[in-house]
C-alpha cells in the first residue's frame, strides 16, 4: 500500500468539535476562552520522530492493521507532524480544583485530540497525543513533555488496564529528536531532557472540571450544551436530556469514580494528584503524573513532592477525596436540576465507598461475603498489622495466599518485609492470622489460593522499575521498557523467568530521585 493510500485508510470522526461551541481561531497564544468547549489547534512538528514502542492490543482495539503502524506516515501521526485527512484537532477547554482550591482555566496544556477512530467493538475512541505542543491552555509552559514522563505513562496504561483498572489506554511513544528543558525538582537547576509523545486513548477524555469551568462562570448555557451532547454521546441509555437524566448521570459518574477508587486501593496504586480536572466522567484513570505503588504500606504515603506538606492526596485519603470532588461536581450541575436529589446521590456514594472499600479487603484475604459478626474487625486489624512493620503491600497478600497453618507463617510471610523481625509483631500477627485461618477454614486451600491471587497482582509498576526503564532510555536503550512491557501484561500470573520484577524495593530506590515521590515537571 502506498503512503498515500495508508494516509487515505484512516477514517477520523470529529464528534465533540461538530457538536459543541468552540474557540475556531487557531491560535496557539496562551489566554483565556470563554463559552467554548474548545480551542482548535494544530500539532507542533518536532525534528526527527522515532517510534520506540507501541502497545499492539491498542492497535488491534482501534482496527490499526500493522501496515499502517508500521509505515512513516504512523510515526509522523503519532509525532503530531502529520494528521488525517478529515481530522480536526483541538485541546478541551476546562477548570478544577487544585489541592482543595479552585484554579480557574486550567485545559489541555499539552494535549491535543487527534480526532476519533471506530474500533473494532463499534465505540468511537478518540486519539489524544500529551506533549505536542502548545495550546490556548498552555500558560506559561511549552506543550512538550520529556521522555520520563512520558515512559511512565506509556507504562502505566497498560499495566493499569491488565491489572482490571479502568483506565486510559496507551498506544505509541514517540522520542521527537528535541531536547525540553524541565526544572525536575523545582530547585532553579533546570536541564535540557529528551523530548517524546505518547499518543493515549480513551472513548472520552472528558473531566469533572469540564463541567465546573462553565459553572463558575455562570455560564448554564454551554454547560447545558456539554452535559446534554454528554448524555446523547456517552450515556444515551440514560434518555432524553433534562434535569431527571443529569441527576441519573450524576449517579453513574459517582458510581464508576467510587468503583475506581477501591480498584486504586486494591491494587495499592497513589495517584498523586487527584485534582477535580484529573478525574473521569467516566470512571477511567486519567492523568499519570507523580503516581506510584505502595512499596511498604503506608496508609499517609504520597508519591507528590508538591503534596508532602499536606498530604492531601495519600493513599488512605482517596476515597474522601473523591468523595469531596464528586460534590463539586453536583455542584456545577445544580443550576439544571434540583439539589435534593444530587445529595441523595452523594449519601448513597459514600455508603457505596464504605461497603465496597469493606468488600474489596474481604477479597483480597480470600472472603467472598462480608456475612460474620467478626469479619468487619478482622479487616480493620488488618490495617493494624499492615503498618506494625515496614509491610510490601503487594509481596504480602501474593504470601498470605499460600498460608495454610500460622506455624509457618515466619517462613512464608518472610519476604514481605523491610525492617528486621520483631516479637511484638509476631505476637500481634499470630493472633491475627489464627482468628483468619479460622475464618477461611472451610475452604479448599488451592481454591482460596486462586481466588486471592485473582484479585492481588504479583507485578505492579514499582517506581524503582520505572526509573529504571527511564534511565536506560535516556541511553537509547529501549529493552528494559519492552521487557516491562511483557511482564506487566500477566500481572496476576506466576512468571518464573521473571521473578526479578516482582522483587521488593532494593534499598538503594528509597532516595534515588524518581523511584518514591516524585514532582509534577514533565
Amino acid at each position: 500500500m502506498s503512503d498515500t493510500s495508508i494516509v487515505e485508510s484512516v477514517a477520523v470522526r470529529n464528534r465533540f468539535v461538530e457538536s459543541l461551541p468552540g474557540d475556531a481561531g487557531g491560535d496557539n497564544r496562551p489566554r483565556q476562552v470563554f463559552e467554548a468547549c474548545y480551542s482548535t489547534v494544530v500539532p507542533t512538528p518536532v525534528s526527527d520522530p522515532s517510534l520506540v514502542a507501541l502497545w499492539p492490543e491498542v492497535a488491534d482495539v482501534l482496527g490499526l492493521d500493522r501496515e499502517l503502524t508500521g509505515s512513516d506516515f504512523f510515526v509522523d501521526w503519532m509525532a503530531g507532524n502529520a494528521t488525517a485527512q478529515s481530522a480536526v484537532p483541538y485541546a478541551m477547554c476546562y477548570g478544577g480544583h487544585q489541592f482543595g482550591h479552585w484554579a480557574g482555566q486550567l485545559g489541555d496544556g499539552r494535549a491535543i485530540n487527534i480526532g476519533e477512530i471506530e474500533g473494532t467493538d463499534g465505540d468511537l475512541w478518540t486519539l489524544q497525543l500529551k506533549g505536542a505542543g502548545p495550546t490556548p491552555y498552555s500558560r506559561t509552559a511549552d506543550g512538550r513533555a520529556v521522555l520520563r514522563s512520558s515512559v511512565r505513562e506509556f507504562l502505566c496504561s497498560e499495566a493499569m488496564h491488565h491489572l482490571g483498572v479502568p483506565t486510559t489506554r496507551a498506544l505509541s511513544l514517540v522520542v521527537t529528536g528535541d531536547d525540553v528543558v524541565r526544572d525536575m525538582f523545582y530547585d532553579g537547576r533546570p536541564e535540557a531532557e529528551p523530548g517524546a509523545v505518547v499518543c493515549r486513548v480513551a472513548k472520552s477524555f472528558l473531566r469533572l472540571g469540564n463541567y465546573e469551568i462553565f459553572a463558575s462562570r455562570q455560564d448554564s448555557e454551554t454547560l447545558k450544551k456539554l452535559l446534554d451532547y454528554t448524555l446523547t454521546t456517552h450515556f444515551p441509555h440514560l434518555g432524553k436530556a433534562g434535569p431527571d437524566a443529569y441527576v441519573a448521570w450524576f449517579e453513574e459518574v459517582g458510581k464508576s469514580t467510587v468503583d475506581l477508587i477501591i480498584h486504586w486501593m486494591r491494587v495499592g496504586f497513589v495517584h498523586g494528584v487527584m485534582n477535580t480536572d484529573n478525574l473521569s466522567i467516566l470512571g477511567l484513570t486519567i492523568d499519570y503524573g507523580p503516581y506510584g505503588w505502595l512499596d511498604d504500606y503506608d496508609p499517609n504515603w504520597t508519591p507528590n513532592t508538591t503534596d508532602a506538606e499536606t498530604r492531601r492526596y495519600r493513599y488512605a485519603a482517596q476515597p474522601q477525596v473523591a468523595l469531596w470532588n464528586l460534590g463539586k461536581l453536583g455542584s456545577a450541575i445544580a443550576t439544571l436540576c434540583d439539589v435534593e436529589p444530587l445529595q441523595k446521590v452523594m449519601d448513597a456514594m459514600s455508603e457505596r465507598m464504605e461497603r465496597g472499600w469493606f468488600a474489596m479487603m474481604a477479597s483480597k484475604i480470600g472472603i467472598d461475603e462480608i456475612n460474620r459478626p467478626d469479619d468487619d474487625a478482622l479487616i480493620n486489624d488488618l490495617q493494624k498489622l499492615l503498618t506494625l512493620r515496614e509491610t510490601d503491600m503487594t509481596l504480602f497478600f501474593r504470601a498470605l495466599a499460600r498460608l495454610n497453618d500460622v506455624a509457618d507463617a515466619r517462613d512464608v510471610l518472610a519476604n514481605a518485609f523491610y525492617d528486621d523481625d520483631d516479637e511484638d509483631y509476631w505476637r500481634f500477627a499470630t493472633g491475627w492470622l489464627q482468628r483468619w485461618l479460622q475464618r477461611v477454614s472451610d475452604q479448599v486451600p488451592e481454591e482460596r489460593l486462586s481466588a486471592m491471587n485473582r484479585v492481588n497482582p504479583k507485578y505492579v509498576l514499582r517506581n524503582y522499575l520505572a526509573q529504571l526503564a527511564i534511565d536506560d532510555a535516556h541511553k537509547g536503550d529501549y529493552d528494559l521498557l519492552h521487557r516491562l512491557m511483557e511482564v506487566l501484561r500477566h500481572p496476576y500470573d506466576e512468571q518464573p523467568d521473571n521473578e526479578e520484577f516482582a522483587a521488593k524495593r532494593p534499598d538503594w530506590a528509597r532516595s534515588k530521585p524518581g523511584c518514591s515521590m516524585l514532582s509534577c515537571s514533565s
